[in-house]
C-alpha cells in the first residue's frame, strides 16, 4: 500500500526521493529545505518543486518546521549529518514518533550518535525506525544483518566511502600526489566542496559506528567519539607505489564489531574483493554460520541512496 512521505531536505538524496516516490507507489505530501516549506494533503508536485528549488527560489511559503506537524505516514529525513546532539534531525525523528508516524533516515547523525534514544522512542511509538540508506547507499547491508538476524553476525568492514577510494585508487594508478587528485575528484563531483567527513574518516566511522549498533542492538550504544579513526590525507604516493610493487593496494578500511569501531588504511592483495577502485563501495558480512558474505556496489549518490530510502518505506507495515 502506498505511503504519503514528508521530505525533509531537498539535496542529492531528498531531490531523488522526490523524483522516483511515485514509481515506488508513493505519494509526497510536504516537502522542506532549510528555507521554506510545502505541504499539500492532495500531494505535491515534484518536479515543480525542483524547478523552484534548481532556481534558487522558495520551494513553498511554509515553514521548514512545520513539516514535521503535516499529515503524512513516513517521515522521510534526509537533512545533513550533524554530530554531537545530531541536531535537528534527532528532533525530528522525535516529533515523527511522538505522533506515532514513521520516520526512515539517510541522515546518519541520530542513529550514529542517539542510537539508544532513537531506539527508547520508537519502543513508545506505534511509529517504526528504518535507516538502511545510511550505510552504503544502494547496498542492502542492514536488511542482510536484519535477515541473518545480528546475533548470528560477529562483524562487518569495508570501504565504505566512495571519494576515498576514487582518490586512493586515482593516486596509485597515475603516481599522482593527494591534493592533486582531490582537486580533480572535486572538479568530477566526486568530493565534496568540504571534503574533510571523506578524506579524513568521518564518514565511514559515523557508517561503521551504526553498523556497530545494529550489532548489539544498541547495547552497548556507539557513537563516534567511541571509533579510532585514521584518513587518507597523509597516505604518500610512494607508499601506494610500494604496494603496488608488492601486489597490494591501500584502502580505508572501516571495521564494527560488538566491542569496536575503527577506520584506517589498510594493505589488502590486489585480488582481494576489498580491492575495489573507484567510488565503488564493498561491505563484507563476518556470519557464525554462512561464513563471510560479500556485498558490493555504489555506496552514495541520489539515487542510489533514495533507492534505499524507498526500500525502507516499502518494507514499513
Amino acid at each position: 500500500m502506498g505511503k504519503r512521505l514528508a521530505v525533509l531536505g531537498v539535496g542529492a538524496v531528498g531531490r531523488a526521493v522526490l523524483e522516483l516516490a511515485e514509481s515506488h507507489g508513493h505519494e509526497v505530501v510536504a516537502a522542506a529545505d532549510s528555507r521554506s516549506a510545502i505541504i499539500d494533503a492532495d500531494g505535491i508536485d515534484p518536479a515543480a518543486v525542483l524547478v523552484r528549488k534548481d532556481g534558487d527560489e522558495p520551494i513553498g511559503t511554509a515553514d521548514p518546521e512545520s513539516v514535521v506537524q503535516a499529515d503524512y505516514d513516513v517521515l522521510v529525513e534526509a537533512t545533513p549529518t550533524t554530530l554531537g546532539d545530531a541536531q535537528p534531525g534527532f528532533n525530528h525523528v522525535r516529533a515523527a514518533l511522538e505522533t506515532d508516524r514513521h520516520v526512515v533516515l539517510a541522515n546518519k547523525g541520530p542513529i550514529a550518535e542517539r542510537y539508544a534514544e532513537v531506539r527508547e522512542l520508537e519502543r513508545s511509538s506505534a511509529g517504526a525506525v528504518r535507516f538502511e540508506a545510511t550505510v552504503g547507499g544502494a547496498i542492502p547491508i542492514l536488511q542482510v544483518i536484519h535477515d541473518y538476524g545480528p546475533q548470528h553476525v560477529t562483524a562487518a568492514r569495508g570501504v565504505l566511502n566512495g571519494t576515498a577510494n576514487f582518490i586512493l585508487t586515482r593516486m596509485a594508478d597515475e603516481g599522482l600526489g593527494f591534493e592533486h587528485v582531490l582537486a580533480e575528484a572535486q572538479d568530477l563531483g566526486v568530493a565534496e566542496a568540504d571534503p574533510t567527513f571523506d578524506v579524513d574518516g568521518t564518514d565511514a566511522a559515523l557508517k561503521c559506528v551504526i553498523l556497530a549498533n545494529v550489532l548489539t542492538d544498541g547495547d552497548p550504544a556507539f557513537s563516534l567519539a567511541d571509533a579510532a579513526v585514521e584518513g587518507i590525507e597523509h597516505v604518500p604516493p610512494s607508499a601506494l607505489e610500494l604496494a603496488t610493487e608488492d601486489g597490494r593496494a591501500v584502502r580505508l578500511i572501516g571495521e564494527a564489531t560488538r566491542e569496536a569501531v575503527s577506520v584506517a588504511p589498510r594493505l589488502v592483495p590486489v585480488n582481494d574483493a576489498l580491492a575495489v577502485s573507484g567510488t565503488q563501495n564493498i561491505v563484507q558480512v563476518t556470519t557464525r554460520d554462512a561464513g563471510l558474505l560479500n556485498l558490493s556496489g555504489r555506496g552514495a549518490g541520489g539515487p542510489e541512496t533514495a533507492t534505499a530510502v524507498l526500500a525502507d518505506v516499502n518494507r514499513l507495515p
